[in-house]
């Protein structure tokens, strides 16, 4: 049995081509026609990676709705948005509410399944056993790689995987600028430079949530960004 995959579409011609091409590539997934269904079957058992539309019935925001009931249950858990709304708004919109990707529903389907690939690839380490974590430290961060963990003076930061590979990028060389398209390759994404700031800008307020004087984090204007040393 594949992994589990949940895809939340309300057109049911759609929902089910897709839950049918999902299968053929080994998961098994499961198709929901509303955010309540959706949020129903989730009350009782989270899926492993959940794909959301926008527009679902007369809710023309319940996909956001559902990402952010979704973000309240699990840091972790890997979101992406399949939608036919891509203007800017939308993605940034999407990526705010903490999902980890958002794709075009032009987007083919071997690309989707290697996006969802890489999300499961990145979560796996999650079950890394203990004794093989590797731990950085710096001042009062510590990033727990295998547990894929961040703390802030022992503080848990509640991070996206996504975010996570964000911050582990900066923070394994200190002081060295990372520009955006390192920062798209270590956290295997293909985004433009807009989404890139939106990331670093709710990672920056998740640091400022638990410390309120956070400035670790440092915009080098129309280079990148890097972690201060």
């Amino acid at each position: 049995m594949g992994r589990n995959i949940a895809i939340v579409e309300d057109e049911p011609l759609i929902r089910a081509n897709y839950v049918e091409a999902l299968n053929r590539f080994g998961y098994d997934t499961r198709g929901y026609g509303s955010r309540q269904d959706a949020s129903n079957a989730f009350a009782i058992r989270l899926p492993e990676l959940v794909i959301i539309d926008i527009g679902l019935g007369d809710e023309p925001e319940g996909g956001f709705d559902l990402c952010r009931e979704l973000r309240a249950k699990s840091a972790t858990l890997p979101i992406i948005f399949l939608t036919a709304r891509d203007s800017d708004f939308d993605v940034i919109s999407g990526l705010r509410l903490g999902a980890d990707d958002y794709l075009s529903k032009d987007t083919s389907l071997h690309q989707l399944a290697a996006r969802i690939a890489a999300l499961f690839r990145r979560i796996e380490s999650l079950k890394a056993p203990a004794s093989s974590e590797t731990v950085i430290g710096h001042g009062p961060l510590k990033l727990e790689s295998e547990r894929m963990r961040v703390s802030w003076n022992d503080v848990e930061v509640p991070l996206t995987v996504t975010e996570f590979w964000m911050v582990h990028t900066l923070v394994r060389f200190p002081g060295h600028v990372k520009n955006r398209d390192q920062l798209m390759r270590e956290a295997e994404l293909v985004v433009d430079d807009a989404t890139i700031t939106s990331h670093i800008k709710r990672i920056r307020k998740k640091f400022i949530a638990v410390a309120a004087d956070f400035d670790a984090i440092e915009t080098v204007h129309g280079v990148g960004y890097r972690w201060r040393p």
